[in-house]
């Protein structure tokens, strides 16, 4: 972990269900990666919204930086949280339902003047974290660094030739 993180929880990461873990640890996963610590919590904006407030409080206590709310469907718990603090949020739109997450797309980022939720694309785990270290490195340098590691690494994934490409996929 970095120095500015040291292992306190920079960002908070909130999701509707259960069932929605297994995109959601996609973005613990990548801020993990970036040497940023970070937390999930499951907690619903329908089913309970008390849970949701009493997080976001805490996270202004902790010092929380940033936080995303990844929900499905309805998708109101990105909103949710932008109306209960000043950080900032990241809605993640994740897929389900009978429109693939449309729905969640659209109830994610057509958010009322005032109430901004920065939005990625349905089920866009990694860009979210992505996001997120983008807006603390405007506070932490050290993440910055972690992020032009990330951005030389991935291009270099890109700068080979097919053959190369192949061999590696091959070898896996």
């Amino acid at each position: 972990m970095h120095q500015a993180s040291s292992g306190k929880v920079l960002v908070g990461i909130l999701t509707g269900s259960p069932n929605d873990l297994p995109t959601v640890v996609k973005v613990r996963d990548t801020l993990t990666d970036l040497g940023i610590a970070s937390e999930i919590v499951v907690a619903s904006a329908h089913r309970t919204p008390d849970k949701v407030v009493a997080y976001i409080e805490r996270a202004h206590k902790e010092d929380v930086q940033v936080l995303i709310g990844c929900a499905g469907m309805a998708a109101h718990l990105a909103g949710v949280i932008a109306g209960h603090t000043r950080l900032p949020v990241i809605g993640l739109p994740l897929s389900g339902g009978v429109v693939s997450g449309l729905d969640a797309l659209l109830s994610t980022v057509q958010m009322p003047p005032g109430v901004p939720v920065a939005t990625v694309a349905v089920d866009g785990a990694k860009n979210a974290a992505m996001l997120a270290a983008r807006i603390l490195a405007l506070k932490f340098p050290e993440i910055n660094q972690s992020l032009e590691d990330a951005a030389k690494k991935e291009r270099a994934r890109y700068d080979q030739t097919a053959d190369e490409a192949l061999a590696k996929l091959t070898a896996k």
